[in-house]
């Protein structure tokens, strides 16, 4: 079966086409640009990244723009999945969906309506669990919004390691955060990956933040061997 991911850049999306990559042909990304920060759909912090990391994986990807209103938004997507299922002939439509019923809901009658599958490799799956996985695979994610109290500029351009994941679980015992993110408290970008035939190095970064609310924004970077 050959699919299309919808890719963020981010760390579910990238795992949720790591995953399918194990089992079926992943024959292009997906990426819609919003131009809204407060994106209802989709992972704004550092979305042009997903270009490189394209290029580091040696995929084509389809990138649309959407001005980001809410209902906009779908009809951008629908209009990226058309394009994808029209150039790269895809039978199937990949997300990194984990908890989002609102996402996941949406992606489904879009697929429906273009007669194309939805796969949600991620769906339901334990969130500290997600998270070590990047640890064991060698995932290089780093933290690349922070939008929840007690979270700060601290956190921001952090690798997510096994220090980072205690922490996180902490915090969602003290205050009911999602260790990942599902509840929209942290986005992440992908540096490195175990498909990335190149890695990805930063040259250049500045951090945005006020009070429990920023971002790590990437302003320069290149593709490096491993």
């Amino acid at each position: 079966m050959r699919l299309g991911v919808l890719f963020s850049g981010g760390k579910d999306s990238t795992l949720a086409l790591h995953l399918a990559a194990e089992k079926e042909e992943v024959v292009c990304l997906i990426t819609v640009v919003s131009k809204n920060p407060e994106s209802y759909m989709f992972h704004t912090p550092n979305i042009d990244v997903t270009a490189l990391q394209a290029e580091a994986l040696g995929l084509p990807l389809v990138s649309v723009i959407t001005e980001g209103q809410k209902e906009g938004e779908l009809a951008d997507l629908e209009r990226a999945i058309t394009e994808a299922k029209s150039r790269f002939q895809i039978d199937g439509v990949v997300t990194g969906a984990v908890e989002s019923v609102y996402q996941a809901s949406r992606v489904q009658r879009i697929c429906n309506r273009l007669d194309v599958w939805c796969f949600n490799p991620l769906w339901k799956h334990d969130q500290i669990a997600l998270l070590e996985t990047f640890v064991e695979k060698k995932f290089k994610v780093i933290i690349s919004g922070i939008f929840a109290y007690p979270l700060d500029e601290k956190w921001l351009g952090k690798q997510i390691d096994a220090q980072v994941i205690a922490r996180l679980v902490e915090l969602q015992g003290q205050y009911g955060i999602s260790p990942s993110g599902e509840g929209g408290e942290i986005e992440t970008t992908v540096l490195d990956a175990p498909m990335f035939k190149q890695k990805i190095e930063v040259l250049e970064s500045a951090i945005e933040a006020k009070d429990n609310c920023g971002v790590f924004q990437i302003k320069q970077a290149r593709l490096v061997p491993k």
